[in-house]
């Protein structure tokens, strides 16, 4: 069976979303390895359900949304399994970004500021602030009401505003 041309096309817009939902996948799960397994696993799911993505909104919308309920799904299992932990962010691989070296080793910085914050306040920045989703694109991404959303990114651009602080004065 030949794949249709909106299927062909299908893949080409998750294959464009990869590095994307790769940066989200870290803001859920802390771990590159857990991140690279969730992206896997929701590339796969989104392929076997393309037939059920109805064109209307944005595809990438759709994909993290899936991204999200498969990680609160692992998590679930994770309770219930005995011996699997996570691995400190201070031990995780960081993403690889194509810049000049100095906005490599800022983006780099920054990075790291993001992923030491909360679960839920570096998601919600990521969303909104890199990815440029809307407040309600977020929250229904997330799962909560675009009042949380709101208050968790101006939760986190205070934190993240206070901790760039925070190092600025410890180098002066």
């Amino acid at each position: 069976m030949r794949p249709t041309a909106e299927s062909n096309e299908f893949r080409r817009e998750l294959v464009n979303l990869l590095p994307k939902l790769r940066r989200f996948a870290m803001t859920l799960t802390r771990n590159s390895s857990d991140a690279d397994d969730l992206v896997q696993e929701a590339c796969e799911r989104a392929i076997t359900r393309s037939h059920l993505w109805n064109g209307e909104g944005r595809l990438e919308s759709w994909i993290y949304a899936m991204t999200r309920n498969l990680w609160v799904d692992e998590i679930r299992k994770r309770k219930v399994r005995t011996g699997s932990g996570t691995v400190d962010v201070a031990e995780q691989d960081t993403l690889h970004i194509e810049a000049s070296a100095d906005k490599a080793v800022y983006a780099k910085q920054l990075h790291k500021l993001i992923m030491t914050m909360p679960e839920g306040l570096s998601s919600v920045f990521l969303l909104v602030n890199v990815e440029g989703h809307s407040y309600r694109e977020a929250a229904d991404i997330l799962g909560i009401p675009i009042g949380t959303v709101m208050s968790r990114l101006s939760a986190a651009r205070i934190r993240l505003a206070a901790m760039i602080s925070e190092q600025t004065e410890r180098r002066a």
